[in-house]
């Protein structure tokens, strides 16, 4: 078990993307700024980002990069620095290298922007904290159940040992966790990646051949907003679900 008894300060935002699959909402605004529940995409992250501990946040722009950026110029906390990528999309991995010389040299969290979620009985930063080592990680992946995951139609991609060291799904086959795009990264990781654009991918592989990937089940909900139906499904939850009741 590790020591850390201090959360991580530090998170980066992927907040780059087209959102092509939110089309026609997105034609006009950037995925980050749609909002669920009253409130946008990005702020729901950033606000979950402070109440585990997050003072200083990294978020990378492109498209539509001067709407996310005026929005989030609004607020007074956390400590918000942008990382532009204009002349081209860097993706995942090329995005996170990119932003290194703001990010620092120690761990930090990495987390898509259409990714909300909800703690369980206990909150979820909390206890990726109280798992992540980093005598024996390089990377800490937050997981969900494939078959519970809200606005999620893939096979999953991940299997889990019983210490959380990951390994891929078999193609053709459905493993019972998928990535959520939350995560804790070392900065060695990027260590040997290639210049530009790139997938995060190659530092998960490269971690897996190390035995130093591992994965964390979060026991709330979780929500992929990536389509408008996956949109549709989260605000009716939030409707339905905690009608009445401040969500936690």
């Amino acid at each position: 078990m590790n020591t850390i008894t201090a959360p991580l300060k530090t998170a980066m935002i992927l907040a780059a993307g087209l959102g092509t699959r939110m089309r026609p909402i997105t034609a006009i605004t950037p995925k980050p700024l749609v909002k669920v529940d009253g409130r946008t995409l990005i702020d729901h992250a950033i606000d979950r980002l402070v109440e585990g501990g997050v003072t200083d946040v990294v978020v990378n722009l492109h498209y539509l990069g001067d709407q996310v950026e005026r929005q989030l110029n609004r607020r007074e906390n956390p400590k918000i620095k942008f990382s532009w990528e204009r002349d081209e999309l860097l993706e995942t991995g090329g995005g996170v290298k990119h932003a290194l010389g703001q990010l620092g040299s120690y761990p930090f969290w990495v987390i898509n922007c259409d990714s909300l979620w909800l703690n369980g009985p206990q909150q979820m930063m909390t206890r990726a904290l109280e798992q992540w080592d980093p005598e024996k990680m390089d990377a800490l992946l937050i997981l969900h159940s494939t078959v519970d995951a809200n606005g999620y139609e893939g096979q999953g991609d991940f299997h889990a040992d019983p210490n959380g060291q990951l390994t891929r799904r078999p193609e053709l086959e459905v493993s019972p966790w998928l990535f959520t795009g939350l995560q804790i990264l070392n900065p060695r990781v990027f260590t040997d990646t290639p210049d530009g654009a790139f997938s995060l991918n190659v530092v998960y592989n490269t971690a897996i051949e190390a035995g130093r990937l591992y994965g964390m089940v979060h026991d709330g909900e979780w929500f992929h907003v990536g389509t408008p139906e996956g949109l549709g499904e989260v605000e009716g939850f939030m409707k339905y679900r905690y009608a009445g009741v401040k969500h936690r």
